[in-house]
């Protein structure tokens, strides 16, 4: 990945950046504002600072929104970037010291890092926490997020990014915190200076909005694109996706926190979410909010509440979806008041089929947007998903495309 700013931090986008430029420019570019829902790590709001256009972002998990927020500030200045980074990498020469700590550190780090490794990323850690206070803030964020972003380069096991951690698998290539923390930095402050030389907008804002509330801290009827990938109804958790980075931060100390930490503030998407949430099912499929597609979701659900009883792991994907479209058409009422008449809007997905029982998303998402107040929808699709049978958990054939609506 080696586009400015994008390549600081990668996290699920569901599209890529140039996709992204493309519909904005083809929506006026410039003259455009654009509203990411979903926003992720900041892949809509670069993307349309690189267009010119003005853009907002709503994004609820609290660390991915910081990681954004921090994106974001690449129009400050470089050259405090760098000094502060020199400021805190000072903090380096204390890492011996925190051998012990390291030696008693969280299991899923001590999987990741060797003692040293870690003593040395802790600090980094402690430079920071220590420094920040008197740093420009800007300079601050960004140096957060240059230590946030090489903690999984500095790791010897799979550790991609935004995918979840695979302690049992190792990857050639590992940096050491130094090097790493240095390259990072030449990067980011690389990535600033391009952008500014290049005259990008710099105008976007991301907030820590729940898209489910309808009070959004926008004017209302002022967003004429929506561009987005909203979570896919298929058992990914988003929440887990920075567990270690959360760890590492202090932020939680184990999976177990994350349903408080993070999953209250998100779609629910997963099972492990819906069923921490208690639904009750029957309720939930008699809201209101769902009307448009009740005989259909209700039948699925049902048929899903009776096959998870066979399975092993007796997951419950039926509560899974009814809260996922809930939680949607919550979204879609948002949307509707943050649009202005005639505004358009693409949403990338998927459809699913868990435990083999086929759930029509992007169907059941326009008939969504439809009874929030849209006029129509479309779906273009992009690719067939699923249709490699072995090792698979079914053999339901699944597609990806733009669901496209208008408003």
């Amino acid at each position: 990945m080696r586009l400015p700013v994008h390549r600081w931090f990668r996290y699920s986008a569901g599209f890529s950046a140039e996709w992204a430029e493309s519909v904005i420019d083809a929506h006026g570019g410039k003259h455009c504002t654009v509203l990411d829902p979903f926003a992720g790590s900041g892949t809509t709001l670069v993307a349309a600072e690189h267009c010119g256009a003005a853009a907002f972002g709503f994004e609820s998990h609290p660390f991915v929104n910081r990681i954004a927020e921090a994106k974001l500030s690449w129009p400050s200045d470089s050259d405090a970037f760098l000094d502060a980074a020199e400021t805190v990498k000072q903090h380096l020469d204390t890492w011996e010291t925190l051998i012990t700590e390291a030696q008693g550190a969280p299991d899923l780090l001590q999987k990741c890092y060797s003692v040293d490794v870690l003593a040395q990323l802790y600090a980094l850690r402690n430079g920071y926490t220590t420094e920040s206070g008197a740093l420009d803030p800007a300079a601050a964020r960004l140096v957060w997020l240059a230590i946030t972003g090489i903690l999984r380069a500095c790791s010897g096991v799979g550790t991609a990014q935004w995918q979840y951690i695979l302690p049992n698998k190792s990857k050639a290539k590992v940096l050491e915190p130094r090097v790493a923390f240095d390259a990072k930095v030449q990067q980011m402050a690389a990535d600033m200076r391009s952008a500014q030389e290049h005259r990008w907008s710099g105008s976007a804002r991301v907030f820590a909005h729940d898209s489910r509330n309808a009070q959004i801290p926008i004017e209302p009827g002022s967003v004429d694109l929506v561009l987005t990938s909203p979570p896919y109804a298929n058992n990914y958790d988003y929440a887990d996706a920075t567990r270690l980075e959360m760890m590492f931060w202090g932020e939680i100390k184990g999976w177990g926190d994350l349903q408080n930490a993070v999953r209250q503030h998100i779609v629910r998407s997963c099972s492990q979410h819906a069923a921490a949430d208690r639904v009750d099912l029957a309720s939930m499929l008699e809201h209101p909010s769902l009307s448009a597609i009740h005989s259909e979701i209700s039948e699925v659900c049902n048929e899903l509440a009776t096959v998870r009883l066979g399975k092993g792991g007796k997951k419950a994907y039926h509560i899974m979806v009814a809260a996922y479209f809930h939680d949607m058409a919550a979204t879609f009422t948002m949307l509707r008041r943050a649009c202005r008449d005639g505004a358009r809007m693409c949403f990338v997905v998927g459809d699913s089929a868990p435990y083999g029982v086929y759930v029509p998303v992007d169907d059941w998402l326009g008939r969504l947007a439809v009874a929030a107040g849209f006029t129509s929808y479309s779906f273009e699709k992009l690719r067939d998903r699923n249709t490699k049978w072995k090792n698979r958990k079914h053999t339901v054939p699944l597609h990806e495309g733009h669901l496209w609506i208008e408003g």
